[in-house]
């Protein structure tokens, strides 16, 4: 890719407001492994300082050496779909071209059929910390059906969590809209500017410190779940990333989906709450 640069800057700078999408430790290791050069000559400092006219070569692509293996457990699969158990700590598709580390859909690559991109197969997203169900389409076909019925709210989802605190009332549906933290562009906060955004919730046990609860999000939004009990002063223990102590993990586990797969069958897919979350209550 060769673009022509105007103004002065650092190299991983330029190249991190090009690739919007790919993390800056991504972006230091692409020009440390000698896949950038500047003006035909490779350079692989990140602070080396780009002079008006010079221009950058490189190109981002998938780097699948050394790669962790991933093995989910696979709750169901046909010849369109494959539900699975997102593990902890696994992100569900790359955030840019540039890959360091397996995720879904890196692991899904080798089922899908008519489907390109970094994000091919995905229909739905889980975050890194959070672990649990999860379906993802081989075909486009399929891709779309699916994706259309999270969209229009045709599907259901249950997830899991340990909050901080006792909630009050013990049950209640939470309808706050959702925006992103322009002071924290990687988070999201409540706020009048934001799409609408509801979540139910039911406790189902609590002590002094944490309350196990049941989430039904009735809208998809991103960070929904985290952001609605942060703002309730009862974060998902182990979210520190909006305020929450931390943890050995983020106890938020999406324990069912229901849905209608391709063939027209309307199937609930569960995945079992891992015995941790029950530990903090003995």
């Amino acid at each position: 890719m060769d673009i022509s640069q105007p103004n002065s800057i650092r190299l991983d700078q330029y190249l991190s407001d090009k690739e919007p999408g790919s993390s800056r430790n991504q972006l230091s290791k692409l020009i440390s492994s000698g896949q950038v050069s500047v003006n035909g000559q490779v350079v692989n400092k990140s602070g080396f300082k780009l002079k008006s006219k010079d221009k950058v070569s490189y190109v981002l692509k998938e780097n699948k050496q050394n790669l962790k293996k991933l093995t989910p457990k696979i709750l169901y699969e046909d010849e369109d779909c494959v539900v699975i158990e997102k593990p902890l700590g696994i992100l569900s598709h790359s955030k840019g071209d540039y890959l360091d580390e397996e995720t879904v859909a890196s692991w899904l690559s080798s089922k899908i059929q008519d489907i390109e991109g970094n994000r091919a197969g995905i229909v739905h997203r889980l975050d890194r910390g959070t672990s649990g169900v999860m379906i993802c389409a081989k075909n486009l076909e399929t891709q779309k059906w699916l994706q259309k019925q999270f969209s229009t709210r045709k599907t259901k989802k249950t997830y899991i969590a340990v909050v901080e605190g006792k909630l009050n009332p013990e049950n209640a549906i939470v309808d706050m809209a959702i925006e992103r933290n322009p002071k924290k562009p990687q988070t999201f906060r409540v706020g009048i500017n934001g799409k609408s955004a509801i979540t139910k919730y039911e406790t189902i046990k609590s002590n002094d410190k944490y309350s196990l609860i049941r989430l039904t999000p009735l809208t998809g939004r991103t960070h929904q779940l985290r952001v609605h009990l942060a703002n309730l002063n009862h974060p998902i223990y182990g979210d520190d990333l909006y305020g929450a102590s931390k943890a050995d993990r983020l106890y938020l586990h999406a324990n069912k989906l229901e849905l209608t797969l391709n063939n027209r069958k309307r199937m609930e897919f569960v995945s079992k709450v891992p015995a941790s979350f029950n530990k903090i209550f003995k």
